[in-house]
């Protein structure tokens, strides 16, 4: 479908891509990974066509459809957020113009036996199906459907976006490129302000109505969950792998000691071939064969390793005093904005060594909590820090608070002790701080930059309670690797504000969930407690699909009162699965025929008119029309 041929791209003479090629198919689902500055986000760009490659070509049909969800984008703050979502389909609103124009024209016209009167009943035959093809009147359930997945409820869509955070704003942008059903959909780290709900929304939803999506996500359930090929950038090059990525990284690992192998083979034969030549460098008799082992070196490439893996390092906080048996207790603790009330009620209890999730759709006082064991801000009720707890807190904005003047290796140089100031260099460069980036300044960072250094700042603090406000954010998987198991080997008690699932799998044994004003508690892990909600929402779901069930059939039973009661259940069933039959045998003859014009309509222009696949097509739709028709038939 979009095909990548030779594609080179360099900055400032240094290569970044070189010369590869690889095609995206129809329903890929493909990761693209690699380290931060690999190239992965450029290669959405191209692929996007909002940059240009150094040298060679990105084709793709002229009818393929593109969608892009940059990492960052500018947002405008002109319209609700229904409004905003429905800019998706201003091209149905542009059909449903011209079909309301058609109609208007076949209403005031009168001769219907003409020509031009004929062709106008098929223009608005073939449009009206193209329109229903495209989901017509009935878009603004999708709509609602798809914001509602993401987080939103149903009173937030007729609020101004201006009333909501950028994170929330990303959100709409991202239904938006949903609701238009591209060919293709490029994601650039799509999971970042989503909560688990939201994400397993958007989960379920590429896998089961996305057409092709290429995506980058640091978060590993996420990539793992919907994509089925992974493509990994490295040294410039492209190693693609038919798999998910759980498999790649085996498979990873296992090209890495082939890599291994052929370099020290590599090395050996280099290191066999300039002893030769500097044994025999002035012996006449060997002169043939000393000019040979130098052309012999100078076409030698040089074998590329990828990266060395950190995430073995073994990194851990350090844990200050023991702190008293209970670090947080909360009694009837509550907050209010005005009439806004985020949370009441709030009663728990956690232990000292417990490592704990808060965990909720974003807005439901999770951070707002953390605020309040901080006394950050007031709130009702009663709140008790334990004795002795040192608490060390990493917040959303922590980054904010470093010195800009300080280089990176300065910064953490300060508050390493004792034997750690020795692995400096290893620490910052399993967060991704390896080489040169070590000795720039602080202010020079981006934003995420600056967030991965507070993060190694308060690893090295001594403290025995820790309280981390989305602490994945701007890590790629090694790091969240070094961080994990950390936190895991960390003696005191740590609470995780987080909507990474694979972080906190194995992480925490209890999970408070945060939603409508009230917090509860959950023993267990994080799978456990999504999967308690999946019940929970399947059993609802039963409940309500039982009494509608309940319903039909009372109404179907009134009217054969003659009957058994089991005859009646059975009549009643048996005629609910033949209207539901028929119903599905009508819907796919219309879809069939809709196509068919559609695909009519592009063999009747001078270049379907030579495209043999469009004939193939139609041939294989008109049979499958046949049998269509002949299903419909035999149900009626």
């Amino acid at each position: 479908m979009i095909s990548i041929d030779n594609l080179s791209v360099e900055f400032s003479a240094r290569p970044l891509f070189n010369d590869i090629s690889y095609v995206i198919n129809d329903h890929d689902r493909i990761a693209l990974v690699g380290k931060n500055g690999a190239g992965k986000s450029t290669m959405l760009k191209i692929i996007a066509g909002l940059q240009q490659p150094t040298s060679g070509t990105v084709s793709a049909p002229k009818d393929v459809t593109i969608a892009y969800l940059p990492q960052v984008m500018v947002l405008t703050d002109e319209r609700t957020v229904r409004q905003e979502a429905e800019r998706a389909f201003e091209h149905i609103n542009e059909i449903e113009d011209e079909l309301s124009r058609l109609n208007k024209q076949l209403a005031e016209r009168t001769d219907y036996e003409s020509e031009a009167y004929m062709d106008l009943v098929e223009r608005f035959t073939h449009l009206n199906e193209h329109f229903q093809m495209l989901g017509g009147m009935n878009y603004q359930a999708e709509l609602e459907r798809t914001l509602q997945g993401l987080g939103f409820r149903r009173e937030d869509f007729d609020r101004p976006t201006s009333e909501f955070s950028g994170g929330w704003r990303m959100r709409i942008e991202l239904a938006k490129l949903l609701l238009q059903h591209p060919d293709v959909l490029l994601l650039d780290e799509p999971t970042n302000h989503l909560d688990i709900e939201s994400i397993q929304w958007l989960e379920n939803f590429l896998a089961t109505s996305a057409n092709a999506v290429v995506l980058v996500s640091h978060d590993r359930a996420f990539i793992n969950n919907v994509t089925n090929r992974t493509i990994e950038i490295s040294c410039g090059k492209i190693y693609d792998y038919k798999v998910k990525y759980d498999e790649y990284v085996t498979l990873h690992a296992e090209r890495r000691e082939q890599q291994l192998r052929a370099l020290e083979n590599q090395q050996k034969e280099i290191a066999d071939a300039k002893a030769f030549i500097e044994r025999f460098r002035y012996q006449a008799t060997k002169a043939i064969q000393v000019q040979q082992k130098i052309r012999q070196l100078e076409k030698i490439v040089p074998i590329e390793v990828d990266e060395v893996d950190n995430s073995a390092l073994r990194l851990k906080f350090t844990c200050s005093m023991r702190s008293g048996d209970f670090p947080v207790i909360c009694d009837e603790v509550g907050k209010s904005y005005g009439d806004h009330c985020v949370f009441k009620d709030v009663n728990l209890t956690i232990r000292r060594g417990e490592k704990v999730a808060f965990v909720g759709r974003n807005g439901e006082g999770k951070t707002t909590l953390v605020k309040c064991i901080m006394g950050d801000i007031p709130f009702d009720g009663t709140l008790k820090v334990g004795h002795n707890v040192q608490i060390g807190y990493f917040a959303q904005n922590q980054a904010q608070l470093l010195d800009g003047e300080l280089t990176v290796f300065d910064t953490i140089d300060r508050v390493a002790r004792g034997d750690i100031r020795l692995k400096i260099r290893d620490i910052l460069g399993a967060f991704m701080f390896g080489g040169e980036a070590s000795d720039k300044k602080v202010k020079f960072l981006s934003g995420g930059e600056r967030t991965r250094l507070a993060m190694i700042k308060l690893l090295l603090e001594p403290v025995n309670c820790l309280i981390l406000d989305e602490p994945t954010n701007h890590l790629d998987m090694r790091s969240k690797d070094v961080l994990k198991a950390a936190i895991r080997d960390f003696d005191g008690t740590v609470i995780v504000v987080s909507h990474d699932r694979e972080f906190l799998d194995g992480l925490v044994t209890k999970v408070y969930e945060f939603g409508g004003g009230k917090v509860r508690e959950h023993l267990g892990g994080i799978y456990d407690w999504t999967n308690k909600v999946k019940s929970e929402e399947l059993r609802v779901k039963n409940k309500s699909n039982k009494a509608s069930e309940s319903d039909s059939d009372s109404s179907l039973l009134t009217l054969n009162s003659s009957l058994t009661y089991a005859e009646q259940k059975a009549l009643a069933r048996e005629q609910k699965r033949k209207e539901k039959a028929l119903q599905e045998a009508e819907e796919k003859v219309t879809q069939l025929e809709a196509a068919i014009s559609i695909l009519e309509n592009q063999m009747s222009t001078p270049e379907g008119s030579q495209d043999v696949t469009l004939y193939e097509k139609h041939g294989r739709l008109k049979a499958q029309l046949k049998k269509a028709e002949e299903e419909w038939e035999a149900l009626i």
